[in-house]
């Protein structure tokens, strides 16, 4: 199958590369984005393979339909990029990568915890400057605070084993609730009663129309005052502005933030010799209480691995016409090849 990956970067090339020698796809890298311009780039392949800030709207869709493509391949769990209806109508099937190392992600929302906790960035700097002085560093025990889980699927369900090991009193929050987070000492309670009590709030839930601004200015004014508030699911989850507003009242004493709900124009491109434009994003890399990474916390290794096998492994089923169900985002027609 011939594969066209868009959002390529030197990483996705070896790890896929490597995967590939199983597979025996034809693989076509392309370091730009896709959008309706780009798809073009994608003519003749069988496949193109996405990443989440790639745009599959309509015109994108329709695009690539018309250059031959009948296989998206998402190299991420989120599907919230992609044009469903349209996808549909144009016969086109989807395929994702569900899960790939929850562990990635909930260990980097802890390192944002412990890095806005003790100050790691701040005395980074310091001692880098020669300055030794501990004034204003002063963090906080985890042990024994009381931290809250929004979504416990298999990333929350992964913090929630880490916090418990750090002793922590665990609350969470889920349409559905997870057996195995409640064996670890988790209690699930409402949204409200979680934002109140919990010294440290952590959002691993999908970017639905439901959570879309789950926690906005109305939200904020619940949380605990002084609590720590950690984004490493999608930027859409939360309000950015509400999130400023926080801060500058001092409402919210810590934000740590992995993904931006325009990160679209951000992440994933080198902008350091230019001038960003996004004030409401330059105004959140202003407070030293914030830290924000580029949508990172999945880099990991073992991440890299599951994705471009279960990728490569679902362009393979589809030629087989036997995609796995739990893989399927969408699936129109029959897809025997």
């Amino acid at each position: 199958m011939k594969i066209a990956f868009f959002s390529a970067h030197e990483f996705d090339i070896t790890f896929f590369d490597r995967a590939n020698l199983d597979f025996h796809h034809e693989l076509f890298y392309h370091k730009e984005r896709l959008h309706p311009k780009t798809a073009v780039m994608a003519e003749g392949c069988d496949a193109v393979c996405a990443f989440v800030n790639d745009s599959l709207d309509a015109p994108t869709l329709t695009a690539l339909a018309a250059g031959g493509t009948r296989l998206i391949l998402l190299r991420c769990a989120g599907f919230d990029r992609v044009d469903l209806a349209q996808a549909e109508q144009l016969e086109l099937t989807v395929l994702r990568v569900p899960a790939y190392a929850p562990e990635a992600i909930a260990e980097h929302a802890v390192a944002l915890m412990m890095s806005l906790n003790r100050n790691i960035h701040r005395a980074h700097d310091r001692v880098r400057e020669g300055n030794f002085d501990l004034t204003g560093l002063v963090g906080f025990n985890m042990h024994g605070k009381t931290v809250g889980v929004v979504g416990t699927g298999k990333i929350g369900l992964a913090l929630t084993r880490i916090m418990a090991g750090f002793g922590c009193n665990l609350l969470g929050y889920d349409v559905f609730h997870n057996p195995a987070c409640e064996a670890l000492g988790l209690k699930y309670v409402d949204l409200p009663e979680l934002l109140r009590d919990s010294d440290i709030v952590s959002l691993h839930c999908p970017l639905i129309p439901e959570t879309k601004h789950l926690i906005n200015a109305e939200k904020l004014a619940l949380i605990k005052p002084g609590a720590m508030l950690i984004n490493t699911s999608r930027g859409g989850v939360v309000d950015a502005q509400a999130v400023v507003d926080a801060l500058k009242s001092r409402k919210l004493a810590y934000y740590g933030m992995d993904v931006y709900e325009k990160e679209g124009a951000l992440f994933g491109e080198d902008l350091s010799s230019t001038i960003i434009t996004d004030d409401l994003f330059e105004r959140l890399n202003t407070f030293p209480n914030v830290i924000i990474t580029g949508h990172q916390s999945w880099l990991t290794d073992t991440a890299l691995n599951e994705i471009s096998h279960v990728t490569l492994s679902n362009a393979a089923d589809f030629v087989a016409g036997k995609p796995k169900a739990e893989n399927i985002v969408q699936q129109p027609r029959a897809v025997a090849v």
